[in-house]
């Protein structure tokens, strides 16, 4: 396939984006996704069907994940497909074979979504990822689908971000002199003495200080 020009595929991320049609919500996403498309070796514009964004990750979708191992010489069959379970039996010449099976059970361990309303196709789904990955995982290598992204915890390294401290709330929340003077050096720790936030926490404590004195002497002199 001749490849399209940067500036290209920049122009239709932000026409797919704009259209809100398949939930790729910025351009960059949009054009994320066209660039692996096109290094998977298909159109840029065969992302927004292929492809999904799933908690900040690009997942392939079972459908895409099938058509890929049958063009590429794979075949499946399925045994069992029902609302209860789906067994499949996934061949390939250079994997060999293997029968997958998903239960309802199986599913609500993993932690699968949508099964009151699509058990049968969630099921389908998590067997084609897992028969695929199995017998001939070059076809996918590095995808996962929707379905599975969903059920994965954060790795340690994904983990959100610890929220930012409001240290101004907590020197004004100080009850004693001496955990003013404990809150105050851990707000400005990391903070150069000249920058603007260090002098308003040092203001702040100030303001603090000159309140715990004054309620400090009116409660000795009562």
């Amino acid at each position: 396939m001749e490849l399209i020009p940067i500036s290209d595929i920049q122009t239709m991320a932000q026409n797919i984006s704009k259209s809100g049609f398949f939930g790729l919500k910025t351009p960059e996403q949009a054009a994320a996704l066209m660039l692996v498309a096109q290094a998977d070796g298909l159109h840029p514009a065969k992302a927004a069907t292929h492809y999904h964004i799933i908690q900040g990750k690009p997942s392939l979708s079972a459908d895409a994940m099938l058509a890929r191992f049958q063009s590429a010489g794979g075949r499946v069959n399925w045994d069992v497909y029902t609302d209860a379970e789906v067994t499949g039996t996934f061949t390939h010449a250079q994997g060999g074979s293997v029968k997958i099976s998903w239960t309802i059970a199986r599913a609500k361990k993993a932690g699968i979504g949508n099964l009151e309303k699509f058990p049968a196709a969630m099921l389908r789904a998590r067997c084609i990822s897992e028969g695929i990955r199995t017998v001939y995982p070059g076809v996918i290598v590095g995808m996962y689908t929707p379905e599975e992204v969903q059920t994965y915890a954060p790795s340690v390294t994904e983990a959100l971000p610890e929220p930012k401290v409001d240290w101004l709330l907590k020197i004004e929340q100080t009850t004693t002199l001496k955990e003013l003077t404990d809150t105050f050096f851990k707000a400005v720790k990391t903070l150069d003495k000249n920058s603007t936030e260090y002098a308003s926490l040092q203001e702040a404590a100030a303001t603090q200080k000159l309140i715990l004195t004054h309620d400090k002497i009116h409660t000795n002199a009562e």
